[in-house]
Parts: structure tokens; sequence; C-alpha cells
């Protein structure tokens, strides 16, 4: 135990520091506009009866607000079952499938890493405007999973690279297919790697909204949360301790998802650790 008291002395230390900003989110969004314009959160221990839910009432009460939710899950919901189906499959050609360049072009999807995806945005809109994909939820999802592959598939190629080669054996003995041993094998013995991967490309999408605003537009029977969320606060800067308490409306969904999926979270962090 006293070996570890410095471990879990960092871990509260870094903690903490953390939760800072979380709970000065938390806080301001109970504040009145008056006080956040005159005084700090951190001020509110002096003055605690200033304290109000005006803020979530403006904001829960906006016309547009639940559509913006549901936009969120028709956005984040398909493309990450997208992005993990077509990087799962991806992953086990170059990890347990023989092919000519197998492992060049496996340097070329790791490589997209490290292009910056803002200099994309320009070609891929005007493509879309070519194509007819500007402003719809199909588009949007096309987008998130070319730019979740290259990670996608990287992360899930490390952990079936890992796993044993007695599975793969011994199902090609009984005569089964790569498709059989994809489908039985494969996936069940990865659903920690599966659960991880969705927690984050679930996050990501769920959070984006740079390319929500380029691709999707201004138009509020498409815009996702986080539009809605920014378009909140005025050209100006004002009424941004609204936009405090509609961004911690807006966490609700991913905690939720997290919460639900924490235990194959840590189990796909913890095996991919252990993975040559």
């Amino acid at each position: 135990m006293t070996r570890r008291l410095p471990v879990h002395l960092t871990l509260a230390i870094v903690s903490a520091i953390w939760l800072i900003p979380v709970i000065g989110l938390a806080i301001s969004s109970f504040r009145p506009a008056a006080e956040v314009s005159r005084s700090g959160w951190w001020n509110v221990a002096t003055s605690p009866s200033e304290l109000t839910w005006s803020n979530y009432s403006n904001v829960l009460g906006r016309g547009g607000l639940w559509q913006s939710v549901a936009n969120s899950v028709l956005v984040s919901v398909p493309a990450t079952a997208l992005s993990v189906t077509v990087a799962a499959i991806a992953a086990y050609g170059f990890s347990r499938i023989r092919f000519p360049f197998r492992r060049g072009l496996l340097l070329l999807f790791v490589a997209l890493l490290i292009i910056p995806q803002q200099i994309t945005l320009v070609p891929l809109l005007s493509l879309y405007n070519d194509v007819g994909l500007t402003g719809t939820f199909a588009g949007l999802w096309l987008v998130h999973l070319g730019y979740s592959l290259p990670f996608a598939i990287y992360l899930l190629h490390r952990f079936f690279s890992g796993l044993p080669d007695e599975l793969f054996e011994a199902a090609a003995l009984d005569g089964a297919s790569h498709l059989q041993t994809f489908v039985h094998i494969v996936l069940p013995v990865s659903r920690p790697a599966l659960a991880s991967l969705a927690i984050f490309e679930f996050v990501w999408n769920w959070n984006d909204l740079l390319t929500a605003l380029v691709f999707l537009g201004g138009n509020r029977q498409v815009a996702p949360l986080t539009v809605a969320v920014s378009n909140l606060v005025a050209s100006r800067g004002e009424g941004w301790q609204v936009l405090t308490a509609a961004a911690l409306v807006s966490m609700i969904i991913p905690m939720v998802v997290f919460v639900a999926m924490q235990k194959q979270f840590i189990r796909g962090i913890l095996a991919g650790s252990t993975k040559g």
C-alpha cells in the first residue's frame, strides 16, 4: 500500500486538475448573466444565493433543441456503426489474409493519420456539391467514415494481429472460410476492442462541430446538437452562460454511453496494452 501511495496521489492530483474546468462549467451554468460578467465562477462560495435554473429553462425551452438531439443521434449512431464495421473487416484482412502489397497498403492507411482534416474540406465539399450529398446525413456518415478509418484500422489491426494463431489454425482445419472465422471467432473475442473503438468514435462524432457545419450547413432540420449549441452565443460573445448549460445538456448522452460500456472499454484498453 505504501509503495502505491505516490501513484494514487499522482492520479488524484491529475484527476482534480481535469475536474476543475468541469466544475467551473457546471457552476457557470447556474449563474445569471450579470454575475457571470461581473466575477469568476470561483466566487460562487461567497454568493451562493445567486444561483438559478433560468439558464437550463432557457436552453430546454428553445425550439428545435430536441430536434438537434435527434439529429445528433441520427449522425453519431450510424456513423459509429459504419466506421467500426468497415474498420473491423479491413483490419481482419490486413492482419490475417495474405495478398500483394498488404504491408504497403496498411502503411498508406496509417500514414493518412498525419494529414490534417482541414485541407480536405474544400475538395470534399466541392465533390459533395457535384453529387448532391451536401446537407444530408448520408454525406456526413461518409465523411466520418473516411476520417476515422486510419485510426480505427490501425487500432483493430494491432488487436487482431495479437490474437493466438491457434484459433485461426483450428478454424482452418475445420474448413471455416475467412467470413466464418471473422464472424464466429474474431468478433466474439474482440468485443472489448470493438467496444473501445465504438466509444471513441461515438464521442468524436457526437462532439463534432467543424464537419457538421461544413457538410450540413446551418439548416436547422439537419443541424446536430453541437451546431445548435454554438448558435446560442451571440455574435458579440454574449450569452455564454446559456452556452455552459447547453454544453452540460449535450454531455449527458456520451456520459450514459461511456458508463454503460465502461467495463468493455477498460477490458479493451488493458487487452490492447498487452499486444505485441
